[in-house]
Order: C-alpha cells, then sequence, then structure tokens
C-alpha cells in the first residue's frame, strides 16, 4: 500500500507521541534512506499499509496487548489488502510470551478438502498439470480450508484481552466506510483484471463501471463488513459451520463464472464437513541458536524454520563479519541454495510425512553441508539435498553435488510488540495476488489459492516428494515468521510475503542484522537477491547494479532479474529500552511503521490519559460505548458496498 510513515497526524490531530519516520534515520551508504521508521515507548507495529498501522497502534495505546493488535491490524489488512489476505486465506501466527518467556505457534495453515484425489491439478484432457498461472490458480480447485480466522480467534483466547468481536470492529468500519485507493491497489486489480471479470462477484466488487477503482477514489466494501458484523454477532461457527459456510462451498463446487473465458477454472472438493472439522493447532516453534540469539520461526507445514535455521547453522561455521560484501554474499547464496535443496526433499506436512526436523537442524548435519561451501568458487546448481540420518562422516567430494512447484509471490506480514514485552511476528496469505480470482457472493473476500503450493506431480525422482496433493493434507508453506530472543528476552522479529524468497528474505534480514552490522531500517532498504536451489539468483534491478553483483558473477553465480522481492516488516528492541519499528521504504508501495510514544515513559502515561479524554473510549471495545477503529475514509459518505467515488 502507499509509502507512508506514521505520523501523529495520521491518528489524529489530538493523539500525542505517536510518530514514525517523519524524518528518516541515518543510513548505511549503499541502502535506501526513506525507510518509514517510529522509534520509542509503550508499543510498536509496522505493517504494510498505514490503516493497518494506524488501527494496531491504536489498540496498543487503549491498552490493548500485542495479539489484541495483531488481530485487529490484521483483520484491517483483509480490509485494504486484500488481494494478499484476509479470512479466505490462512498463515502462521508466531508469538512470545513475556510472562512466560517462551515462544508459541498457532498453525492456521489451509488445508486440502478430504475428498481431494491426488490428480486434482491434472488435466484430463491432456494428462498434464494445467499451467500454474492463470490456470491452475484460477477456480474452485484450488481453493483449501480458510485458517485465518480461527487462528486469531484461538490466539485472542490464549494470549489476549479482547474477543473477536471487539478485534474485528476497526475493520468492520473502515470497510464499511472506505479508504483511499493507491496505486498499489490499483496495479493489483489491474493485474488481475482479466481473471477478475469472469467471476460475477468479484467483477461488481473490484471493477465498478467494468475498470479498476481510479488512484484517489474512495473504495468500500459493505459485504465485507456486514460479514465482519456478522462474525461478532455470531462467532466462529457463522464462518464454519453455519450461513457463510454454504458461500464459500458453492463458490468453490460451483465458481460463479458468468462470462466467456478460454480458463479451465476447474471446480474444487470442499464440503461444509472441511469446515467444520478445520483445526489451527498450536504447534513447537523450531529454534536455532546464531551468533549468541536464539532464532524461533514455524515448524512444518511450514518449511521456513527449517529453511532458515538450517542455512544460518551452515553460516554458524563461517566468519561472515570479517568478509567483504561480496564474500559474505557469497556464503548467504550458498547456504540457503543448501537449505532449499534439503527443504524441497524432505520438508512437507509433518501429520502426513516424516519430517527429519531434528536433523535438518542439527550441528553434525550443518557441519557436512557447510564443507561442500567453496569459499572461491560457486556451486553447480540445483544441488543434491543432503541425508539428515544422524551418521555424518565429514565432506564429500564437491565434484559430486549434482542437480536436483511454484509458489504465488502475494501474502503480508506484521509484526507487533506492547509495553509489556510480548511479541508478534504473523504471516498471512490467500497465496497469489488475488487469491483464487473467486469473491464469495454477498461476502466481500477473496478465497485463496493455497493449494497450487502441492506439488501436482512427483519432483524428487526416485524419492519420495513430501508435499504431493493429499487429502486433509496442508501444503508446504515458506512463510516465516521470526522472533529472536537474546538471553530470553526479545531482540529482534521480522517477516515478509514473498512465495518463496520469503524465506531468503528472512535469511538475507538476519544475516544483514546479525552479521554485517547494519540497523534493521538498513536492512530492510537494502537490495535483496535470493538463491533458492535454481541456476539462477533472483535479483533485484539496484542488486544487479551494484558492484557486488560484479564480483559474484566472477565466482559463478548467475543472475535473473526481479523487480521487488518481498515486503518485509519488523521491530528491534534496543539497548536503552527503546523499540525501532521499520517498513518498506518502496516495495509494493512502501509500508508503514508506529510507535505508541516517542518519548519517555513518563511522557506515556500523560499521553494516554490524554488519549483517552480526547477520544473517550478504551479497550476492549466492548466497553466502548460503540465507538470503534476508524480508518482513513472516517469522513466519507456511506454508500453502496464496492461503490467507489
Amino acid at each position: 500500500m502507499g509509502a507512508v510513515v506514521l505520523a501523529a497526524v495520521l491518528l489524529g490531530p489530538a493523539v500525542p507521541g505517536v510518530a514514525a519516520a517523519g524524518a528518516p534515520e541515518s543510513a548505511r551508504p549503499g541502502t535506501r534512506n526513506n525507510v518509514p521508521v517510529a522509534t520509542g515507548y509503550g508499543g510498536a507495529v509496522a505493517t504494510v499499509d498505514p490503516h493497518a498501522t494506524k488501527v494496531g497502534i491504536g489498540v496498543l495505546r487503549r491498552g490493548g496487548n500485542a495479539v489484541d493488535a495483531a488481530v485487529a491490524a490484521a483483520a484491517t489488512l483483509g480490509v485494504t489488502e486484500p488481494f494478499s489476505s484476509g479470512i479466505g486465506g490462512g498463515g502462521f501466527f508466531v508469538y512470545y510470551d513475556a510472562g512466560t518467556r517462551q515462544v508459541q505457534t498457532i498453525d492456521g495453515r489451509e488445508t486440502a478438502p478430504l475428498s481431494m484425489p491426488r490428480d486434482a491439478f491434472i488435466d484430463l484432457e491432456t494428462g498434464e498439470p494445467y499451467p500454474f498461472y492463470p490456470d491452475r490458480v484460477t477456480g474452485g480447485v484450488s481453493v483449501g480450508v480458510p485458517g485465518t480466522l480461527l487462528t486469531w480467534a484461538k490466539a485472542l483466547e490464549r494470549w489476549g484481552t479482547a474477543d473477536l468481536a471487539g478485534a474485528l470492529r476497526p475493520a468492520e468500519r473502515i470497510a464499511y466506510r472506505g479508504f483511499g485507493v493507491d496505486k498499489t491497489f490499483h496495479d493489483q486489480v489491474a493485474e488481475n483484471e482479466p481473471r477478475f471479470e469472469i467471476f460475477g462477484p468479484t467483477r461488481r466488487l473490484y471493477l465498478p463501471g467494468g475498470k479498476p477503482p481510479a488512484v484517489g477514489s474512495t473504495f468500500r466494501n459493505r459485504d465485507l463488513a456486514r460479514t465482519y458484523r456478522e462474525i461478532a454477532r455470531k462467532g466462529l461457527d457463522a464462518f464454519y459451520s453455519g450461513p457463510i459456510t454454504r458461500g464459500i462451498v458453492d463458490a468453490v463446487r460451483q465458481p460463479p463464472v458468468d462470462r466467456p473465458t478460454d480458463l479451465p477454472v476447474p471446480p474444487g472438493y470442499l464440503t461444509p464437513s472441511d469446515l467444520a472439522t478445520y483445526d489451527a493447532p498450536f504447534r513447537e516453534p523450531t529454534r536455532t541458536d546464531y551468533r549468541g540469539v536464539e532464532v524461533y520461526g514455524m515448524a512444518p507445514p511450514s518449511s521456513g524454520g527449517s529453511t532458515v535455521g538450517e542455512a544460518l547453522n551452515i553460516l554458524e561455521r563461517f566468519d561472515l563479519g570479517s568478509l567483504g560484501s561480496s564474500e559474505a554474499l557469497h556464503h548467504y547464496f550458498e547456504a540457503s541454495a543448501l537449505a532449499f535443496a534439503d527443504r524441497d526433499r524432505y520438508v512437507g506436512d509433518s501429520d502426513y510425512v516424516d519430517v527429519p526436523l531434528e536433523e535438518l537442524l542439527s550441528e553434525g548435519f550443518a557441519a557436512e553441508r557447510a564443507c561442500l561451501l567453496d569459499p572461491d568458487r560457486a556451486m553447480a546448481k540445483p544441488v543434491e539435498p543432503g541425508s539428515p540420518d544422524g551418521s555424518y562422516a565429514g565432506c564429500g567430494d564437491r565434484s559430486e553435488l549434482g542437480r536436483a512447484g511454484m509458489e504465488g509471490a502475494s501474502t503480508t506480514h506484521l509484526t507487533v510488540a506492547d509495553r509489556w514485552g510480548n511479541v508478534v511476528s504473523h504471516t498471512l496469505t490467500i497465496e497469489q495476488i488475488g487469491g483464487s480470482g473467486i469473491v464469495v457472493p454477498g461476502r466481500g473476500f477473496l478465497l485463496n489459492n493455497e493449494l497450487t503450493d502441492f506439488n501436482p506431480e512427483p519432483t524428487q525422482g526416485e524419492a519420495p516428494d513430501p508435499n504431493l496433493v493429499e487429502g486433509g493434507k496442508r501444503p508446504r508453506s515458506s512463510m516465516s515468521p521470526t522472533i529472536v530472543l537474546r538471553g530470553g528476552a526479545p531482540y529482534l522479529a521480522v517477516g515478509t510475503p514473498g512465495g518463496s524468497t520469503i524465506i531468503t528474505t528472512v535469511l538475507q534480514l538476519l544475516v544483514e542484522r546479525l552479521d554485517r552490522g547494519m540497523t534493521l531500517p538498513e536492512a530492510i532498504a537494502a537490495p535483496r537477491a535470493a538463491q533458492r536451489n535454481a541456476e539462477a539468483i533472483a535479483a533485484e534491478p539496484a542488486f544487479l547494479a551494484s558492484p557486488e553483483a560484479a564480483e559474484l558473477r566472477a565466482l559463478g553465480h548467475e543472475f535473473s532479474g526481479s523487480e521487488e522481492i518481498g515486503a518485509a516488516t519488523g521491530i528491534e528492541f534496543l539497548p536503552d529500552g527503546r523499540l525501532r519499528a521499520a517498513a518498506e521504504p518502496r516495495r509494493r508501495g512502501g509500508g508503514s511503521a508506529g510507535v505508541v510514544s516517542t518519548t519517555s515513559v513518563l511522557r506515556l502515561k500523560f499521553d494516554e490519559i490524554m488519549y483517552g479524554l480526547c477520544h473517550a473510549w478504551t479497550w476492549p471495545p466492548e466497553r466502548a460505548a460503540g465507538v470503534v477503529g476508524g480508518g482513513a475514509g472516517d469522513a466519507a459518505a456511506l454508500v453502496a458496498p464496492g461503490e467507489v467515488v
């Protein structure tokens, strides 16, 4: 969404002490210095969108905790960034509890319908998989059981102070009253226009008058506002076993196509029972110790925690801080390629396949993989996976290294910390930008295409593929919400969207912050490149133009252009007790960051009192006489659902 920094004016002229990077903080040479960054006390929020950041900061200011703020902000992203997230999708929730000093996670990944056959993505006429985009993505067959809503409810029930109804209310009001269309929103509709126009509900919502909403117009989604309100009144049953359920199932099994199209738009297999029996389980996080900190991530079905962790374990064996920039990047690329080879061979839904997670994250396996890394020459790609079997003999012959699905690049991420030291790192998605393309009729939200994360056919030769389609199974994910502790206390929290480049982006952020001495804002702004065990490294234009790129080519690395990689947000915890929130300066139109107060802790209490006097409402919103979060469209007139003025 629009590149802004959250300043006091965004929260309203009467709000004292809330700030973000009105004046960008200094940046190292070679990094962009126009980074949305806010430093202060009392809590912090970083998201891709100013409306969501505003809502999260408002919750913290009114006494809510990090979980309350994260859910309220995420629900807002479902309104303002609907092509990347929403209640029609899923995600992963990583939480640090300051009271217990423990990291816990919720797996809200979408699941395949129980009746889904293994050949669901095979075109019966050709015997081959449907082309990935737009054919395989668009339609009901790609839709998994959504997990986002249950994830929010479970997080609030276990760790929050509000209920789901209260957390949804700020987003409901923004959906009802509207928000300004920016270039990113307009461009994402335009990009999806050939898909959106064939579905009546999607076309009526996002292509009013037959074209994308104009930049600067006000967009309203009253259908989604009513859906949020219904869930608030009736609870989760409205979505998973009530009236909304039938709308979801019908849209999946009979996609609402009302115009001629060359796309196959295959129907899906979802049933009411699939939604009624869905669960978002609590899972143990992954943990990797690196350079004196503890890096916590998401376990399978996400491959984020294991792949980031394995790569860090490999890099632990090299003193990256003493290396030059191109040398450090060379090691980062090689470690990433090795970890991706192991990800592809071994990681899937651990409820359905045996994932050797402990061995993938073991010191012995990392040592064996690390000795394949030649500091003077890039390995031929793709590389073969290793054998995480607990028996490690040391280095093999580098000359024996051989060659070993696609994943959508949508998704969004938010990071929240509160005054008590609780932290949330939450990545959520509907997969492709625009998901399956199907808006549930009368409900105002897009359905995911998450099941295209399965491999439609075996990819591992004679070895078993851990990520094949199976009824009830969760497709492998790359989402990598990450919390870093030092001595059991919060040190850093980061995450990003970007398909499989999520893993490389998080890894690059950690390397640049922990090894190369960058601040978090500098690391977020730095040019990116992603090696996913492919012949060519995907790299942004600024990276390709750098001196390091030429030096890396001399080592044998090959590159391909990628306009942008990821859209990270993060929070770091400074030694003096302040929080620093940061977001993107440019990618996906830029993000936003905010803190509750830029002044001292004593001033923070005064600010809270003044905020309460000016706004006359508290948290949770049930106690607030019906006044809720608001948004950029607070002054807008109320018009029909989806109408643009």
